[in-house]
Parts: structure tokens; sequence; C-alpha cells
């Protein structure tokens, strides 16, 4: 039977029954529901598979599987050079073309794997458009981590034109990756590619540290104020655990470890002292506020960590849906 009419779903199907029930129920199990069913239909159809089929989908399965390390190993170049060693040039463009489009290997993708000091010393010489659009296809943790480290003139300026980014043209992410590691290391399709945006922002700014973050927001606050505020509005700081519900409060309070919580309080707004206090039993409340006056002079860094760890929680517990965070623009609820 020729390659071309086997299908994706009889392969895949084929595929699982040579590997066995105990091995194939384990690849099952990391797939969506509506592919378990497609394949198990399939795998109940399947009759006597002539061994030709079988060769011809293992060889694929093999090829493909091989060429995704390549791929992720060194880039397409690599990957090519590698296939066509193997399998000729025309088969290993073939099977190039159909994994880079399956896999949609995004632009930077080497980059990944890069020490962030590294990538710190290698783009901070680079224009601020330019690390916006680089830090746009990196991880949030990754390009916060970069942020952090950049001076501290470039740090805000990076942020607003990250803010400030729409479309990235794909020649232009190109021509930035060959002068950045002078070779091309990925997939870029010809579609205009959404980058950037105040929601890419808000998530690299949920994953910096409270003192740099701060240190934006202030900044931007001076050049941006209207770009400040809208990040802000986005986003879930300590002072906004005025912000929450009571019943929001006490969950948070559940979670957090109470020298924590006395830290994060050390210096904090009367407004915020009561929120936390208000939800607390009179006896709880009132052992907080001692060990508070009682933990005498605190490291500004140590309090700042104390509070980002309750902002971690809080988030954390939005994201999970147990608490409901008001950020405004037409979030109230009715009750």
């Amino acid at each position: 039977m020729a390659e071309r009419n086997i299908s994706g779903v009889r392969k895949a199907s084929i595929l699982l029954l040579t590997l066995g029930s105990e091995k194939a129920a384990k690849v099952l199990k990391h797939l969506a529901d509506e592919d378990i069913e497609l394949l198990t239909l399939e795998l109940a159809k399947l009759d006597r598979i002539p061994d030709a089929e079988k060769k011809k989908v293992l060889e694929e399965f093999s090829t493909n599987f091989q060429a995704r390390e390549f791929l992720m190993a060194g880039g397409i170049e690599y990957a090519r050079d590698m296939l066509e060693k193997a399998v000729g040039a025309e088969r290993a463009l073939e099977i190039l073309e159909k994994l880079t489009s399956n896999l949609q290997v995004k632009p930077f993708d080497f980059l990944k794997k890069s020490d962030p000091m590294q990538l710190v010393n290698v783009l901070q010489n680079e224009h601020p458009q330019t690390i916006a659009l680089i830090l746009c296809y990196l991880t949030p943790k990754q390009a916060a981590q970069v942020i952090s480290s950049l001076p501290e003139a470039l740090k805000a300026e990076v942020v607003k034109r990250i803010a400030m980014l729409d479309k990235a043209n794909p020649e232009v992410v190109r021509e930035v990756e060959r002068v950045l590691e002078r070779k091309v290391s990925t997939f870029v399709t010809q579609d205009f590619a959404q980058v950037g945006g105040l929601d890419t922002v808000v998530e690299f700014m949920n994953s910096l540290d409270r003192t740099t973050e701060k240190e934006i927001l202030d900044k931007l606050s001076e050049t941006e104020p209207e770009l400040a505020e809208e990040i802000r509005s986005h986003m879930f700081v300590f002072e906004d655990i005025t912000k929450l519900d009571d019943r929001s409060i006490q969950l948070v309070l559940r979670e957090v470890d109470t020298k924590d919580l006395a830290k994060a309080l050390k210096g904090a707004d009367e407004e915020i002292l009561n929120k936390i206090t208000n939800n607390l039993s009179k006896r709880a409340g009132q052992l907080l506020k001692e060990e508070i006056e009682f933990m005498g002079p605190i490291r500004v860094v140590d309090v700042e960590e104390a509070q980002q760890k309750i902002v971690n929680t809080i988030r954390r517990l939005e994201e999970s849906g147990e608490i409901f965070i008001a950020r405004g623009g037409g979030e109230e609820l009715i009750v």
C-alpha cells in the first residue's frame, strides 16, 4: 500500500498495535479523549496488517522521531544536514516540511536552552525593540530572569516596547535570528505572528521579584502613566490584598505560613493589617500583632520576599478558581 493512502489514524493505530497493550496504554493516557476514541475505533477495525505496510509505518515513525530529535537538538539546518546523510536530500526536505508544520516550531527556540545570564550578556547591548521581540518568544520565567538582570535604564523601556508590540514580520524575525545566532535554527511561518501585548507583559511581570516589579512600574508611572496603570489593573500586587473579599482572605490565610505573614505585614499600611486581622480570630489577630511588634528591625528584602510568597499563593488560588480577584472593568460580582 502506498504511503500516501495510509491515514494518520491508521498509522497511529498500527504503531500502537506494534507497541503492545502495556506500552500503548501509557501512550493513550497522554492523549485527548476524542483522540483516544478515534484510535480505539480504528484499532477495532484493524484486521491482518500486511508486513509491507507495518514496515512502512515503523520506518516513518522512526525517521520522524529522529528528525524531531535533530530539530530540537540543533535547529533546522542541523536536522536537514543529518537527515540528508540518512535518507537523502529529497526525503529530508519532505520530512522537515511536514514536521516543522506540525510542530509549529517557534523562532528563537535555541535560546530557551541558554543560561539567562548568558542571554543578558548577549542582549544588553541590543536595541530595546530587538530585546522586546526576542523576549516575546521565550518562556515567561526565562524572560523575567533576563529583564531582572538588564541594566536599570533598559528594564522599563523593554517592558514598554513589549506592551506596544502587536505583530512581527517574519522577515524581520529571521534577520534578528541571523544576527543573533548566525544561523537559521527554527522554522518561521509566512503568516504574521501575534507577539507581545499587554497579556505578555503581565505574564512577565507576574514572574518578576517584587523589587524589580516595583522598579519597573514606578519608572513607567513617570514616563508612561497610562500604560503603568493598565498593567497594574491586570496584575495583583501585595497592596491589592485589600481588594479581596473576606472569604478569599480566609482561604489565603490557610495557605500562608504565620512567620511569612508577620514579615510581610511589617511596616504595612494599617488598612492591610486590619484586612488581615479582621479575618482571624480575636486571639490569632492579637498574636499576629504581637509577633510583628516583637520582630524588631527586618531587612526590606526579607519583607518583600515574604510579600511575594503571599502574592504567589493568591495568584495560584486565583488560577485554580478558588478565589476571585476583582480588577475592575465590569468584573464586579452580583450577589
